[in-house]
């Protein structure tokens, strides 16, 4: 089979090499499948440049999540068969940048009908970090004030949808006119285009100076720092992840003095400790999906002879919504 395989940690388009290799066989509870599509995560971009929690041995396929059609199951999967349609996560070394990939059989579930391939592959890391994040750690109610940084990304655009779909006032924040039109055909209520204007005093105008109650902030750094000036009385701000390449420190003081919280997410976490929760996620994706009020907004679908200029333009910030690999 062919597959995209990083030897040496670099920039993607460096070091991402499309080789033939030997298809993978699953683990007892691993099962393979033929990839349909696979859509690039940051998490890819940070893995080939050695920056990521998870660090797979050299040589290693990135494409952390997918759907595909199982083609083979290990010999202690039960509930999973063969010729089923399926999305959710890859084990490394063997991802979803290949013509076939190795799943986890706990970490793989039944892609929505309502979806295509390409929507499917992009309906597990994005989508499920949202609705953890707005529900389960942000508690998100209806009539609330939901600010979204990097909207147009593909964690932000997920989050847009999720926060629309619990009854919430999205505002999105992007950079550049293309992304700001990209934000609204999401649905979000009011589109802040950073390089134009100071998004904490649109939010405060936005709130007659109340401040938005929960913030979804995948950036880090100074779109961090800068939140906490328009966040609400008992406010929440969710710290996603640090796309934007600094890791802040937060001023505990600040946070006593506003009456704010602030909420860490490690979705992967809750495959470890709490994986029903992730099956109950799933569930209420699909629900979601099926009923119209979700999609994921794929932007490109790219053959895989072309999947390493396409994760470096993630890398590089000039992406819209999600580019897949689509077979």
């Amino acid at each position: 089979m062919k597959a995209w395989r990083v030897h040496e940690l670099g920039e993607p388009s460096a070091v991402l090499r499309l080789e033939d290799v030997q298809r993978p066989e699953p683990g007892p509870r691993q099962i393979l499948v033929r990839v349909a599509s696979t859509a690039a995560n940051f998490p890819d971009v940070l893995m080939c440049r050695g920056l990521y929690q998870v660090k797979p041995p050299l040589p290693f396929t990135p494409g952390v999540e997918l759907c595909g059609v199982v083609v083979a199951v290990g010999s202690e999967v039960t509930e999973i068969s063969i010729g089923e349609r399926v999305l959710g996560g890859t084990v490394l070394p063997h991802g979803g940048f290949a013509e076939f990939a190795i799943m986890d059989a706990a970490q793989t579930f039944p892609a929505p009908r309502s979806l295509n391939d390409a929507e499917a592959a992009a309906l597990f890391i994005g989508y499920q970090t949202g609705w953890f994040g707005l529900h389960r750690r942000a508690g998100l109610k209806a009539g609330e004030t939901l600010l979204v940084h990097a909207a147009a990304g593909g964690v932000g655009s997920a989050a847009v949808q999720l926060g629309k779909a619990a009854g919430a006032r999205v505002i999105g924040v992007v950079g550049g006119a293309e992304k700001a039109s990209y934000a609204r055909e999401l649905g979000a209520d009011v589109v802040i285009d950073r390089h134009r204007d100071d998004f904490v005093e649109v939010v405060k105008d936005l709130t007659d100076g109340r401040g938005a109650d929960v913030i979804y902030d995948p950036v880090g750094g100074d779109v961090y720092q800068r939140s906490t000036k328009c966040i609400a009385f008992e406010g929440r701000i969710l710290v996603v992840g640090f796309a934007g390449g600094e890791i802040q420190r937060a001023a505990l003081n600040h946070a006593l003095v506003k009456n704010y919280s602030i909420v860490g997410l490690h979705w992967g976490l809750y495959n470890t400790y709490d994986p029903a929760s992730v099956s109950e996620c799933h569930r209420a994706l699909t629900t979601l999906a099926d009923d119209g009020l979700i999609r994921p907004w794929v932007s490109e679908r790219l053959p895989l002879d072309q999947i390493a200029d396409g994760v470096q333009r993630l890398a590089d910030g000039k992406t819209v919504g999600r580019v897949v690999y689509a077979s």
